[in-house]
This record gives structure tokens, C-alpha cells and sequence, in this order.
């Protein structure tokens, strides 16, 4: 059954849980009084006549409900407030925007797909998470339907798809940073990794991480999604092994219960993770005060004071009654990207499908285009869809991101 994005939030917030940084505001993205925009916005300039212009039907695909609604309720939430945004400053370029529940599952978000393609898709943010985006990516390039995922990271996203970019950094970039972190900050350092064996995410980034440190890693531990509810062998294997960091490239539930029993034999080496533990202070049942000293590798922190951060902060707030995370920022800023390469490419709502996308993947791939907003300062786009930008470290320090 359709769901419009208000009804899904709506059914997200009773039933889920609590739900890719820059200093530079959205390029035109000037909000009008009633929702002002930051001090340092740039004046927004309305593309002449016989430019961009019509109303562009906008789907999202995310999980609203279920385990990982978080990232689903942010990430649509976010893509919300920049289409609210940009339709009120009543320019000649339109969004509609439409979101659908995939639960994070890949057969229901081809189900998704196939509902948004039938209201009139032609543009598409989504899907949030990596199995999903990877099985509706063949669906959106045989219909020739631009593209922007806020959070799927892994490079199996974006193969052979021109179609399909990226707003996160991906999977081994992040990997990478990782691990280039920890060696500047702690040379000496006996690495222990905990990952997901069957999740490509998961993998991905462990992979390029490993690659960077493995004279350092004393320890290896797997788990799957059937097992992630016990990790007592591999916090005590860690312990055992001397680990004084604890790499995590994994999800913030099982993060949730490695600290828990982290804590319970009194192992407390230095945990360091990922964007997908973007989310762990909300967690319902998890006491937040064991993620305090967790390092997090993410592009945005709700608590920095930028003018763009503290204005996008308040309107989520009031929308959704919590802060918003990176999933939230990610989706704010595919809208935007997606909003300027509309008009740096002179596209209008009336062209078909594949002659958009042709237009926005030029505009992506420009040498001349680049994009600064909540998750970076001046992105550009490759050939293949993938984002440069790098993640930051955030400590977290009594239950907000700090930088260190």
C-alpha cells in the first residue's frame, strides 16, 4: 500500500525507534523569513527564463520501520526539509517529493521502487541502505532514473551504473580514514577488528582497513546477522590478544551489545567506529554512558555551531523531536545537489526520464561542479558516482560528537 512520507514518519515515530562537514551553506538555498536561513547563506539566483524550471517528482526509498528505521526516518527527513525548503522560495525549479518503506530489505525495496516508478519518478534518493540500493541500482539504470544515494556506501552500488552517485564516502575511503586515524593517534596501538562477515558493508570497509594495518591487528572477530546478540567470545578474544583499540566497521545494535559486554568484564580499550554507528546515543534500552570515549568516524556532528548546521539542527528538531544524525544531513544534502545540478545543467520537468538523467550525471561529473553543504565543503563526483569527501573523528563526550 502507498504511504505518502507523512503517514511513514508518522507510523516511524510510534513504531521505530528514536531516530556523508562543512561550514558552507547550499548554494542557493536562501529560506524565506518564516524559516530564515544561516548568517553565511549565499543569496540564491533564479535561473533565467528558458533554464531549469517545472515541478520534478523526487522518490525515496529507506527503511521506516523495522530495526534500522533510524536511518530510513533521518535520511527521508532530512531529503523533507531541503525540498520544503527549496519549494518555498517559489523559484522556478519544483519538488515533489514521495518516500516508501523498504525495511531494509532488498525484495521490498524493489516493491518500492516499482510503486515510485508508478506515481511518476524521475529522480530518485535512495536507497538508504546497501542491499537494498544495490537490487533497485539495475531497476533504476535500465529505466534511466538519475540516482543519489545519502548513505549506501559500497562500491557494489555504483558498478557499471552510470546513473548512480553516492552522497557517503564509500567503503574503503572510509576504511582508509580509519585507519590513517588511528596510526597519527596511536602509533603503537594492538588493533583488534570486530565486523559483519555477511554484510558488504561491513566487509567493504574492514577490507581496506585491514589492508592499511594489518601489522597491527592482534585479532579478527566475525559475526553474522543471526549472531549479533552475543559477542562474549570475541570481546574476551580481544581482551585476551592485548587489544588496546577496538576497530568496529559495523552497525550501531551489535555496537550496542559489544560495549555492553565490554563493560561487564571489565575490558575498556579505546572503540573506535563508523558511520553506521551514527545513531548508538538513541538506541531504546542502551545506558548512553557506555559509548562515552567511543571515537566516530562521520561527516556531521548536530552539535557543531555553523550557521547551516544550527538552522538545519532546530527545523528537524521541531519536525522530529530529536537531533538529527548523518543519515538526516546526507539526505538534506542529496536534495540540494541534485537541486543545483538541475539548474547548473538547464534541465526541465517536461524532458523524459533518461534525457534528466543524462543531464544530471554530465552536471555531476562536470570539472566545473561541486557542491558544499551540511556533510562536506566542496564535493565533486567521479565518472563512477563516488563523492570526495573525507570523514571526521567526533569523541563521544557526555552523550554529544566532540572533535578531539
Amino acid at each position: 500500500m502507498k504511504k505518502t512520507l507523512a503517514l511513514m514518519l508518522a507510523l516511524a515515530m510510534v513504531f521505530a525507534l528514536a531516530a556523508c562537514g562543512g561550514n558552507s551553506a547550499p548554494a542557493a538555498s536562501e529560506a524565506p523569513a518564516e524559516e530564515a536561513p544561516a548568517a553565511d547563506a549565499p543569496a540564491a539566483e533564479a535561473p533565467a527564463a528558458g533554464e531549469a524550471s517545472g515541478t520534478f517528482k523526487i522518490g525515496g526509498i529507506g527503511p521506516m520501520t523495522g530495526d534500522a528505521a533510524q536511518y530510513g526516518i533521518a535520511a527521508m527527513g532530512g531529503a523533507q526539509i531541503a525540498v520544503d525548503e527549496i519549494n518555498a522560495l517559489g523559484g522556478p525549479v519544483q519538488f515533489e517529493f514521495q518516500a516508501e518503506d523498504d525495511q531494509a530489505v532488498a525484495d521490498n525495496a524493489v516493491n518500492a521502487y516499482n510503486t515510485l516508478k508508478d506515481w511518476g519518478m524521475q529522480i530518485m534518493v535512495g536507497a538508504v541502505t546497501t542491499g537494498s540500493c544495490v537490487a533497485v541500482a539495475s531497476e533504476a539504470y535500465t529505466d534511466r532514473i538519475f540516482s543519489l544515494t545519502p548513505s549506501a556506501s559500497s562500491t557494489d552500488v555504483t558498478a557499471g551504473k552510470d546513473n548512480m552517485f553516492q552522497m557517503c564516502f564509500t567503503d574503503p575511503n572510509q576504511g582508509k580514514a580509519g585507519a590513517e586515524y588511528i596510526t597519527s593517534n596511536f602509533p603503537e596501538a594492538k588493533i583488534a577488528v570486530i565486523y559483519r562477515s555477511d554484510d558488504a558493508y561491513s566487509v567493504g570497509i574492514r577490507d581496506a582497513f585491514a589492508d592499511q594495518v594489518k601489522d597491527s591487528i592482534v585479532y579478527e572477530g566475525t559475526f553474522t546477522v543471526d549472531t549479533q546478540t552475543d559477542f562474549s567470545v570475541q570481546v574476551a578474544a580481544a581482551q585476551a590478544a592485548g587489544a588496546d583499540v577496538v576497530y568496529l566497521p559495523i552497525y550501531y545494535q551489535p555496537a550496542t551489545v559489544i560495549l555492553t559486554q565490554a563493560k561487564s568484564i571489565g575490558y575498556a580499550p579505546t572503540f573506535v567506529g563508523v558511520d553506521g554507528m551514527d545513531g548508538i546515543l538513541d538506541q531504546e534500552g542502551f545506558d548512553a554512558s557506555l559509548a562515552e570515549g567511543v571515537l566516530v568516524m562521520s561527516p556531521f556532528s548536530a552539535s557543531s555551531t555553523d550557521d547551516l548546521t544550527v538552522s538545519f539542527v532546530n527545523k528537524f528538531q521541531e519536525a522530529h523531536g530529536q537531533l538529527p544524525n548523518q543519515f538526516a544531513a546526507d539526505g538534506y544534502d542529496c536534495v540540494y545537489a541534485i537541486y543545483n545540478a538541475i539548474q547548473a545543467a538547464g534541465v526541465t520537468a517536461d524532458m523524459s526520464n533518461a534525457e534528466i538523467c543524462d543531464a544530471l550525471v554530465a552536471a555531476f561529473t562536470a570539472d566545473d561542479f561541486s557542491y558544499s553543504g551540511l556533510t562536506g565543503e566542496g564535493m565533486t563526483w567521479s565518472t563512477v558516482g563516488e563523492v570526495t569527501k573525507l570523514p571526521m573523528a567526533f569523541v563521544i563526550t557526555d552523550g554529544v560528537y566532540v572533535k578531539p
